[in-house]
């Protein structure tokens, strides 16, 4: 994924009240940006550390500046989980993803389970796939890639969900995107959520596929690079 416009380089002065950060220009000029994430960001925003923006030219908007990442002295981290399912798709259809390939129809936000909307349907004739996406910003000193970053009921319920559509026959595959690129493999983060952890095991247990993919992120463009290994202990 190629961002449309060169981003804007600033200087992180603070994130608060979870969706806005102040950001500090290379003019000098303090804006206040939106912050596309509703987790902790553990890792991911200290104050002094580079950051990019992206600028809107919508008139309905309060905020014109959206924060998308930060450097943290070795990589590059995305933060904008919005952008996580672009990311993805765009991985399976350039066949980046190789575990996802050999369906013939791709939708995205399709309505599944309990009043949810799985994140990528895909299909081939009667053969269903269910993915879903987590975006994953989180290392900490022991140098896993870990997810979530605060509980998630919400990811609680989509690992249920996955496992239903398993017992009904089709296929579902939980995939991590970790857009950052200074840790080693993926484990549940059990310490912040223990239930999520313990949940994704059943789940694996149950049938749903693990796929945690790493990005490579940099101001120009965000791309799957890789698989990276797992562990649910």
């Amino acid at each position: 994924m190629k961002f449309d416009r060169p981003l804007i380089k600033g200087t992180l002065i603070k994130r608060y009240k979870r969706f806005l950060a102040d950001i500090e220009l290379a003019d000098g000029k303090t804006v206040t940006a939106h912050c596309p994430n509703s987790g902790s960001m553990k890792t991911c925003d200290r104050p002094g550390w580079q950051v990019r923006l992206s600028h809107s030219d919508n008139p309905k908007r309060k905020l014109k500046y959206t924060w998308e990442m930060v450097h943290n002295g070795r990589c590059w981290i995305g933060i904008n989980t919005i952008l996580a399912n672009k990311i993805v798709t765009e991985g399976i259809r350039t066949g980046v993803i190789t575990e996802l390939q050999g369906y013939d129809e791709m939708r995205t936000e399709r309505a599944y389970g309990q009043n949810s909307r799985v994140d990528i349907l895909l299909r081939k004739g009667e053969n269903l796939c269910f993915v879903e996406v987590k975006n994953v910003t989180l290392v900490e000193e022991d140098g896993f890639y870990r997810f979530p970053d605060a509980v998630t009921k919400r990811g609680f319920k989509h690992l249920q969900e996955l496992s239903e559509m398993v017992r009904q026959g089709q296929r579902a595959v939980m995939l991590f995107l970790i857009q950052r690129s200074d840790g080693t493999i993926f484990k549940p983060a059990g310490h912040i959520d223990p239930d999520y952890a313990e949940e994704l095991r059943r789940a694996f247990s149950s049938g749903v596929e693990i796929l945690p993919y790493r990005a490579e992120v940099s101001p120009e463009k965000i791309i799957i690079a890789e698989r990276v290994p797992f562990e649910l202990d």
